[in-house]
């Protein structure tokens, strides 16, 4: 999007430079616009560069996020998974009357 937005304010400077090399006479552009043109320019590239080193910053934050995610789903399985043994494995805990019970039924 800031790419995008760069690209058109770029255009739009480009414009007015030609509009104003178009009219060369002084009296129909303000002097005060002429002489900022050069810093624009100048906020134009640097704006540029800043972009460039924003989006190679936001791929490697992307890159590390999607490992994350992908160890975040393997510790969230393997949680799953023991959490599901230690309740199979654990011994329920059973009345005396439910273990009389379980022993007449045996016999």
């Amino acid at each position: 999007e800031l790419e995008n937005q760069l690209t058109m304010k770029s255009k739009i400077l480009d414009e007015l430079k030609q509009s104003l090399a178009f009219n060369d006479s002084t009296d129909q552009t303000p002097e005060g616009l002429s002489l900022r043109i050069p810093e624009l320019c100048e906020m134009v590239d640097s704006i540029a560069s800043q972009v460039v080193q924003l989006k190679t910053s936001m791929q490697s934050v992307m890159e590390q996020w999607r490992v994350y995610d992908e160890a975040y789903a393997e510790v969230s399985l393997k949680t799953t998974r023991y959490l599901y043994c230690i309740n199979q494995c654990k011994p329920s805990v059973l009345s005396l009357e439910a273990l009389k019970n379980e022993i007449q039924t045996y016999q």
